[in-house]
């Protein structure tokens, strides 16, 4: 689960640290960054946090490597790290969304990423860069992101207690609260290189499969870290988000999902914009 964000849009180190034990997300990177840094490369990182992808890249033999890191803490940690390991990269204490590098680059890496693209800002710093940046195009890393939606019957109650908030779940364990009513469908897709998208929105029809209380959506979200035919994925933690009001459905049901809302937004900006409704029963005909 990415813990990123905040009110002050600062990113405290602790949690920069606990991705350091996600091993999905660090290996998925870790393999993407050996595929596609080779030696001579020039790398540029928006939004370093510890370093660890920077790293990645020196080790993958880039000719030059620059991590840009906004917060003065985590900067501090990244610096320190990378130096111990005698890694020639060039750390920047800047903003990511107005920094400029002083000549062309190879390969982009930019992890500002958090489920539905909420909370971060990663279409933001990749839509800075290439407004400003007037090399040849470079690869970006990840390359593309894919969104899902799915209907789903969450339990909300913990030792007897009920609340309907939304949380997260790891993607390879399975979940004991959650039904699944229908197969996941996408709603957005896009690469980096291409234009980027300025709302993050669903309008998705489904047929109910399994019946049940509809009172939340599942948001999914994959990232292409690579473009080759057999691309390196990541698959982030799921976000469960209930639902204003609970509906009952049965099979065979059609269900529209709507909302929209703005790369960057909080989930509550998601959770406002979030309509579910039945448009025909299984039953009527």
């Amino acid at each position: 689960m990415h813990h990123k964000g905040s009110p002050a849009d600062v990113i405290p180190l602790q949690y920069h640290a606990q991705m350091l034990l996600d091993e999905r997300r660090m290996g998925a990177f870790q393999d993407a960054i050996m595929r596609v840094v080779g030696p001579g490369m020039r790398v540029l990182e928006l939004g370093a946090g510890t370093g660890v992808l920077a790293h990645f890249a020196a080790v993958a033999g880039a000719a030059s490597v620059t991590a840009v890191e906004r917060e003065l803490s985590v900067y501090e940690a990244a610096s320190r790290a990378l130096a111990a390991h005698g890694d020639d990269v060039r750390v920047v204490h800047g903003d990511a969304r107005s920094f400029t590098p002083s000549g062309p680059v190879d390969v982009v890496i930019c992890e500002m990423l958090h489920v539905g693209l909420l909370r971060e800002r990663q279409v933001e710093v990749i839509r800075a860069f290439r407004s400003s940046y007037d090399g040849p195009p470079p690869l970006y890393l990840p390359c593309a992101t894919i969104q899902a939606v799915q209907p789903v019957s969450q339990n909300f109650t913990f030792y007897g207690y009920t609340v309907a908030a939304p949380l997260f779940q790891e993607p390879s364990v399975t979940q004991s609260r959650t039904v699944e009513l229908a197969r996941p469908d996408v709603f957005q897709s896009f690469f980096y290189g291409d234009e980027l998208p300025s709302s993050c929105a669903g309008n998705v029809v489904f047929v109910v499969q399994t019946g049940g209380t509809l009172n939340a959506v599942r948001m999914i979200t994959k990232n292409l870290l690579t473009e080759d035919p057999e691309p390196v994925e990541w698959l982030m933690n799921y976000l469960v988000v209930p639902l204003p009001e609970p509906t009952e459905v049965a099979a065979g049901d059609t269900v529209r999902i709507r909302f929209a809302y703005r790369p960057g937004d909080e989930i509550p900006d998601l959770m406002a914009s979030l309509h579910a409704e039945v448009l025909s029963p299984a039953t009527s005909g």
